[in-house]
C-alpha cells in the first residue's frame, strides 16, 4: 500500500457499514479518501475519530446524492478543484427495496438501478476522466458488487437487487474490457461478499427488523472490516496483477 500514500480515493456510500470500514482502512493507510454520502454526520464523526487515532491518511466528508447525476459531477468537480483528481474509485453505495417483479412498484426499481448501476457507472466514467486528464497510468476501480450478482437468491423480495448486482458484474468486465482496449494500466476489481452483518438487512426489511436481525442471526456472518480487508489487498497487488472479481462469503453461508 506505500505507493498509495497521499493519494486520493473517492468512496460512495461511506456512512455506515462497509463503506465507512473502507474509508477508514484507507485514510489508515496513508490515503486522502472523500467520503461521500447523503448524510455525512456520521462520515464528519468518522473523520474526527480517524485524526484522533492518529492516521497517516485524511477523510474528506462530501454531501452527495447518487441518484442525482448533478450532484455526482459537481462532486468530481470539487474533488479535480480541491484536490486535483481520483486515483481509486471505490463504488459501494447500493440500496435493496422489497420489490418483487411481479408485484413491486416501478419507484423501488428506479431507486436500486440509479444507484446500483447508473451512479456506478457515472463514478466510474468520471474516475477514468480525471486519471486520463493527468496522466494517471496505475488508477483502480473497485466495484463492491454482491455474491447477489453470481446467483438468483430464491427470494422474490431480491430478484430485483440482484438484477442490478448481476448488472455490476457485467459492467466490471465491460470496464476492464475498454480499459485494455485504451492501452492503460487502470485496473478495475469487483469484490462480491455473501452475507455482511451491517445495517443493509435493517433497511432492507425496515418494516420487519425481526426478520434482518435473524438473517444476522443465522451464522458468523462476514464483518465490514473483512470486505475493507479485501480492498486494501486488490490495491497491494503489484500493478502487473489484474485480480477481476473477489468472491467471499462466511464459511457457513449455503449459497
Amino acid at each position: 500500500m506505500e505507493r498509495w500514500k497521499g493519494r486520493v480515493a473517492l468512496v460512495t456510500g461511506a456512512s455506515v457499514g462497509i463503506g465507512a470500514a473502507v474509508a477508514r482502512a484507507l485514510v489508515q493507510q496513508g490515503m486522502r479518501v472523500v467520503g461521500c454520502a447523503r448524510n455525512v454526520d456520521k462520515i464528519e464523526k468518522l473523520a474526527a475519530e480517524c485524526q484522533s487515532a492518529g492516521y497517516s491518511g485524511t477523510l474528506i466528508p462530501y454531501k452527495c446524492d447518487l441518484s442525482n447525476e448533478e450532484e455526482i459531477l459537481s462532486m468530481f468537480s470539487a474533488i479535480k478543484t480541491l484536490h486535483k483528481g481520483v486515483d481509486v474509485c471505490i463504488n459501494n453505495a447500493g440500496l435493496a427495496h422489497n420489490e418483487p417483479l411481479l408485484s413491486g412498484k416501478t419507484e423501488g426499481w428506479r431507486n436500486m438501478i440509479d444507484v446500483n448501476v447508473l451512479a456506478l457507472s457515472i463514478c466510474t466514467r468520471e474516475a477514468y476522466k480525471s486519471m486520463k486528464e493527468r496522466n494517471v497510468d496505475d488508477g483502480h476501480i473497485i466495484n463492491i458488487n454482491s455474491m447477489g450478482g453470481h446467483r438468483v437468491v430464491p427470494s422474490a423480495d431480491e430478484h430485483f437487487y440482484c438484477a442490478t448486482k448481476y448488472a455490476v458484474t457485467a459492467l466490471t468486465e465491460g470496464i476492464r474490457q475498454e480499459l485494455r482496449e485504451a492501452n492503460t494500466h487502470i485496473r478495475a476489481t469487483c469484490i462480491s461478499p455473501g452475507i455482511v452483518e451491517t445495517e443493509f438487512a435493517f433497511r432492507h426489511h425496515n418494516s420487519d427488523p425481526e426478520k434482518a436481525a435473524a438473517v444476522y442471526e443465522s451464522m458468523k456472518c462476514l464483518k465490514a472490516e473483512d470486505i475493507a480487508s479485501a480492498v486494501t489487498f486488490v490495491l497491494s497487488a503489484p500493478p502487473h496483477v489484474q485480480i477481476g472479481d473477489v468472491q467471499m462469503r462466511p464459511v457457513e453461508q449455503v449459497s
